[in-house]
C-alpha cells in the first residue's frame, strides 16, 4: 500500500544532578544522576515540501529549513541566521552527526521535517533539567530511527556525546546518559578529547564501536521510603560558564580542586553503595557530604554555586530531617532533597505518599521564595 510514511516520534527526559557535579566534568570523574518525568519530544516526518531538512521547535522564533553544504546545515532564508544557530545548535549538531554516520554507510542526505517540544521549559524560560542534553539524546533517537538504523542505547548515548561534544567538550555528557538509560544512574564520563579525536582518525562508526576511555555507566536501585523533592530557585544559571570559572579560577591540579575531586569520588562511591543496599540514612548522610564539599569549594574558588535561594533551600530540608543540595553547577536553577518517608507509608523511591515532612518543606521552600517543582524519577530513558 503507498502512502506517506507514519511520523517517529521519540522522547527523552531531562535530569537532575544528585552527587559529584565538577567532579564529573573531569575524564573518569563519578556522578550520581536522576532522570525526570519531565521530557522533549523530537517528531520526523517527510518532508512536506523542498529538500534538505525542516526544523521548528517551541523553543525557536519560527520554522527554519536548512540545507546541506558540504556534510553541514545551513539555514536558508532565517531573519536571523546567527540566532537560529544558537537556539537549534545542539539539534543541528544531532542531526548532522548522524548524518555524518550514515554518509559513511554510502547513504544519501537525510531529508526529512524534524519538530521539537519541550516540557522542560516554561514560557522559554529554563528549570535547569538539563533541555540541551535531553534534545541531543531524542533527536539522535528520532532521525536514527527515521533512517532505519538499529541502534543500542549505549550506540545512541554515543551519538549524542558526539554531537554535543563537538560544540563544547568541556560538558560530561552525564545529562546525556540520564535522558539515555533512564532512572538513577552511575556515570563516569569519557574523555571528550580522545573521543572526538577517535571520531576524526576512525569516522563515526569507529567511535561507536571501540571502547571509550574513562566512561561507565550503570542504572541504581531506587530506594525504597525515599522522597525527591525538586525546588526551582527562579533564577536561570549557566552551567558552562560556572564550569569555565572553575578552570580560570581554579586550575586542575590546584589543592581545592584536587581536595574536591578526591572527596566527590568517596561520596559518589558511598552513594552508589547505599543506594544498592537500600539505606536510607546512608544515603542521606551522603547527600549532606556532597553538599559540604561543594560549598568547601566554593568557599576556596568563589565559584558562586550557593545563592541565597539554594542555601534556604537546602536549610528548610534540613530542618524537616531531610538532605538537601544544589544539582548541577548552582548558581541558580535547582536544588534537591531527599527525604525518608518510610514511617508514613512509601513504598517506592519518588512517589511518595502524602507526607507531613513533604508538606511542611514545600511551604517552607515557597516562604523562602523557592517554586517546588512537581517531578519524579523517569524510570524509564530514551528507548526505541
Amino acid at each position: 500500500m503507498n502512502g506517506a510514511r507514519p511520523p517517529v516520534v521519540r522522547r527523552a527526559p531531562g535530569k537532575l544532578f544528585v552527587a559529584g557535579e565538577y567532579a564529573v566534568v573531569e575524564p573518569g570523574g563519578a556522578a550520581i544522576l536522576v532522570a525526570v518525568d519531565r521530557h522533549i519530544t523530537a517528531t520526523v516526518t517527510e518532508p512536506a515540501a523542498g529538500p534538505g531538512v525542516l526544523l521548528s521547535s517551541d523553543l525557536a522564533a519560527a520554522p527554519v529549513r536548512w540545507r546541506w553544504r558540504e556534510g553541514r546545515l545551513d539555514p536558508v532564508g532565517a531573519a536571523d541566521p546567527a540566532r537560529t544557530r544558537r537556539e537549534l545548535a545542539h539539534v543541528v549538531a544531532a542531526v548532522e552527526t548522524v548524518a555524518r554516520l550514515l554518509a559513511e554507510h554510502g547513504r544519501p542526505e537525510l531529508e526529512l521535517d524534524l519538530a521539537i517540544s519541550s516540557r522542560l521549559h516554561q514560557d522559554g524560560v529554563k528549570f535547569g533539567l538539563g533541555s540541551s542534553g535531553a534534545v541531543t539524546v531524542a533527536t539522535v533517537a528520532a532521525v536514527a530511527a527515521y533512517a532505519g538504523l538499529a541502534l543500542s542505547a549505549e550506540q545512541r548515548y554515543r551519538l549524542a556525546l558526539l554531537a554535543s561534544a563537538g560544540l563544547d567538550p568541556k560538558g560530561s555528557g552525564g545529562d546525556l546518559a540520564a535522558s539515555t538509560w533512564g532512572g538513577w544512574i552511575a556515570y563516569r564520563s569519557p574523555d571528550r578529547t580522545a573521543v572526538l579525536d577517535l571520531a576524526r582518525r576512525r569516522g563515526v562508526a569507529g567511535a561507536l564501536a571501540e571502547p571509550w576511555p574513562g566512561f561507565a555507566v550503570r542504572r541504581l536501585p531506587p530506594v525504597p521510603g525515599l522522597a525527591l523533592e525538586v525546588g526551582w530557585t527562579g533564577t536561570p544559571a549557566s552551567t558552562a560558564d560556572l564550569v569555565s570559572g572553575l578552570h580560570r579560577r581554579g586550575p586542575r591540579g590546584t589543592p581545592a580542586h584536587r581536595r574536591y575531586t578526591a572527596a566527590a569520588e568517596d561520596v559518589v562511591r558511598a552513594a552508589a553503595e547505599a543506594f544498592e543496599q537500600g539505606d536510607r540514612p546512608g544515603l542521606l548522610e551522603q547527600i549532606r557530604c556532597a553538599r559540604r564539599e561543594l560549598a568547601r569549594l566554593d568557599d576556596a574558588v568563589g565559584l558562586g554555586v550557593f545563592t541565597p535561594a539554594l542555601t534556604a533551600l537546602c536549610e528548610a530540608a534540613e530542618a524537616v530531617g531531610g538532605a538537601a543540595k544544589p544539582s548541577g553547577a548552582g548558581g541558580g536553577d535547582c536544588g534537591i532533597a531527599l527525604l525518608d518517608t518510610a514511617h508514613g507509608g512509601t513504598t517506592d523511591s519518588g512517589t511518595a505518599d502524602a507526607s507531613p515532612d513533604i508538606d511542611q518543606l514545600r511551604e517552607r521552600w515557597a516562604a523562602a521564595g523557592v517554586r517546588p517543582l512537581a517531578l519524579r524519577p523517569a524510570l524509564e530513558g530514551n528507548e526505541e
